[in-house]
């Protein structure tokens, strides 16, 4: 061989050899971590990152194999064999001189948890307002190691997300208290039936409709979201843009632990926001009562409000009494510089902020109230009406102030992904924050589908609870449609035609009225959206509270829920579902209606108020008398000859009054070809 070949083969080999030496960037999607659960005897799904073109080897404890190639935007994604429910296992995964292993995988039960509020409410509960029944004895015992849950990070996005953040924690009194209620009742029961590991991913956001969690390819066939999907996708880039300056600034990590609120105490610009020297002469204003999203955009985060106000001589040296009215979600309020009230800690919201100010801080002449807003999720601020805000002597609402109208603003924090982003008022940094054309919140359509489902795709699941609607009361026309476009999307994304999906018919509660039948009307189309294939409903008539809007009782929600998954899924004989109306015969002046799931006979329980109506064709509704004849009620009322349709429970504070004889109730219903909205 010529020296010229030799040099060249030389060099050749150094090259190959370098290219094989070079780093493969190997990572993993945070779902994919330490102490996960994997769908047991099941091909599932495993993938990540690499550079383009690493083969990429994935090893199980359990004795699977199996290997993947990064494609050109370095994606790679194998599925891989799994056994019998058991573990812990280890997985290991590969490329070149790189690993990573996954420690303390089990094999079971794989459930994704979704919805609004009470889906999300915690075993914790949201106190002072609303609580979990038996929270204490559940967290006392649940060191459950064979339980895990992935709490998915609030996040909404314009364009689907790559990534998700969060971590899969094992169940014990640290770690449960943050733990989906419902869910976690719906994994402990599936646990103990099945003595088998259950692992939820639990993804979901308080007051968010349907429309949120469906992806823009589905809701883009439906003509009234074209508009927002294209407008989204114009989005885009701006998100982008904006993304890649907020990552610039500095960040807060929010560390929750027990006893622990990562909110409570926390400095953001204090001394320096409220002291009545500071110069905000550029801050912009805003006027009050208003929500933040009103003031500073669709964003969560930390706010400060500042207003200037004249003492009159007559006031000095008297305790003065300052109102706010409710502020969402918390607050520190400073006079003059000094701190005079505060609600820190969560469940606040609806709280009306009342706070004394000692009479040796009251001066005649101008004085400054400033008052720090954290809104953690959702609308947030100071946004009860004008006449709650005002300042006045203690005992003396008469001479009373309005603090309603203009108030200086800045926003020093935004919270994003778990990260509070920090934005220092000193700098106005906060003001150079990219232009944004769309106001893009947890409420846009597909919104937290592109930030908290799609980035789950493929994990492989067994099927999905789902506890939603509040949000969409008053467009239940919609609501099915809504549904079987969301159980649809799901089943497609996550390549499972079959994936089971149970839900709940959301509870009773007044909505401003409780005669009113705008919550009906949306647990109605709930109900007829159990024609959807391999779905379930379970009612919560008996167990709602009209005055609050999350009831307590999350342990009876994830029972009945695990009862629908106990029998179809897992073949358990248990009954699993309340009475369903199955038809609806008219005999003469009575309507007779049977019912499915009747087992056991049905039950009316005649010591609440009754809630069988029927209506001839004049649409009137009049109380009936209700009679049972084994799985068949008849309904009678003197003021209908004629009876064309029934509806029971069918108001916003309804109770439950039938049941089968295993105990569950009956849905809502509506015998009528309609539904109205």
């Amino acid at each position: 061989m010529s020296s010229y070949l030799k040099s060249f083969a030389i060099i050749l080999t150094a090259i190959v050899m370098a290219s094989c030496a070079k780093d493969p960037n190997l990572s993993l999607p945070a779902i994919i971590s330490d102490n996960m659960v994997l769908q047991q005897n099941q091909e599932v799904a495993i993938w990540g990152k690499a550079a383009p073109g690493t083969e990429v080897k994935v090893v199980a404890g359990w004795g699977s194999e199996a290997t993947a190639v990064a494609d050109a935007d370095g994606k790679w994604l194998t599925r891989i064999s799994t056994i019998e429910a058991g573990g812990p296992y280890d997985l290991t995964i590969s490329a070149r001189k790189t690993q990573i292993t996954v420690s303390n995988v089990m094999l079971g039960e794989v459930w994704l948890a979704s919805g609004q509020s009470n889906m999300e409410m915690t075993l914790a509960g949201m106190p002072p307002f609303s609580f979990i029944e038996g929270s204490e004895e559940a967290i006392a015992n649940s060191n459950i190691p064979e339980i895990r849950f992935f709490t998915v990070a609030k996040s909404f996005t314009a364009a689907p997300a790559d990534s998700v953040s969060g971590s899969w924690e094992v169940s014990s009194p640290e770690t449960a208290p943050r733990f989906s209620a419902a869910a976690y009742f719906f994994a402990l029961k599936l646990n103990t039936e099945l003595s088998v590991p259950v692992g939820i991913i639990h993804s979901s956001w308080g007051g968010t409709p349907a429309e949120s969690w469906i992806s823009q390819d589905m809701l883009a066939i439906d003509a009234d979201y074209k508009g927002i999907v294209e407008k989204l996708k114009e989005y885009g880039p701006e998100e982008k843009l904006y993304d890649e300056w907020l990552v610039k600034h500095e960040t807060k990590q929010l560390q929750w632990a027990p006893g622990k609120d990562p909110f409570v105490g926390l400095d953001m610009f204090d001394e320096y926001c409220s002291n009545p020297a500071t110069d905000t002469e550029d801050w912009p204003v805003a006027t009050l009562p208003a929500y933040l999203e009103q003031t500073a955009g669709e964003v969560d985060g930390i706010i400060w409000y500042r207003k200037k106000i004249e003492v009159p001589a007559t006031w000095e040296g008297k305790n003065l009494t300052i109102n706010l009215g409710p502020i969402d979600d918390r607050d520190v309020t400073y006079f003059n510089g000094t701190r005079v009230g505060a609600h820190e800690e969560s469940g606040f919201y609806q709280t009306i902020r009342t706070y004394t100010i000692p009479a040796e801080l009251v001066k005649a002449g101008e004085a400054v109230i400033a008052v720090k807003i954290t809104d953690n999720q959702g609308g947030g601020g100071m946004c009860g009406r004008p006449d709650q805000l005002s300042i006045h002597p203690e005992g003396d609402a008469s001479a009373a102030i309005s603090l309603a109208g203009e108030w200086q603003y800045a926003l020093v924090g935004e919270l994003k992904k778990g990260k509070l982003y920090v934005f220092d008022p000193q700098n106005k940094e906060w003001k150079d924050r990219p232009f944004l054309s769309l106001q893009l919140s947890q409420n846009t359509a597909s919104s937290l589908y592109n930030g908290m489902i799609d980035a789950l795709v493929p994990y492989t699941l067994r099927g999905a609870i789902w506890y939603q609607g509040e949000a969409n009361v008053g467009n239940a026309n919609k609501y099915m449609q809504l549904m079987s476009m969301l159980v649809t999307d799901w089943r497609t994304k996550f390549e499972n035609e079959d994936l089971s999906f149970y839900y709940v018919q959301i509870a009773p509660y007044h909505y401003g009225d409780a005669n009113s039948v705008s919550s009906a009307n949306l647990r109605e189309a709930q109900r007829r959206s159990m024609d959807i294939p391999n779905t379930g409903m379970i009612s919560t008539l008996d167990i709602g509270n009209v005055m609050d809007i999350h009831p307590a009782n999350k342990k009876a929600v994830g029972e009945r829920l695990a009862l629908w998954a106990l029998a179809k899924n897992y073949g358990k004989d248990v009954v699993y579902s309340g009475p369903i109306p199955a038809s609806v015969e008219v005999q003469g002046s009575s309507l007779h209606i049977s019912f499915d799931y009747a087992n056991e006979g049905l039950i009316i329980d005649d010591s609440k108020p009754n809630q069988f109506e029927i209506a001839g064709e004049d649409g009137v509704y009049y109380e009936a008398k209700a009679t049972v004849n084994g799985s068949v009620i008849v309904l009678t009322s003197p003021k209908v000859s004629k009876p064309v349709s029934a509806r029971y429970a069918y108001r916003n504070g309804s109770v439950g009054t039938l049941f089968n004889g295993a105990g569950l109730p009956a849905p809502t219903f509506n015998t009528q070809n309609e539904i109205d909205n």
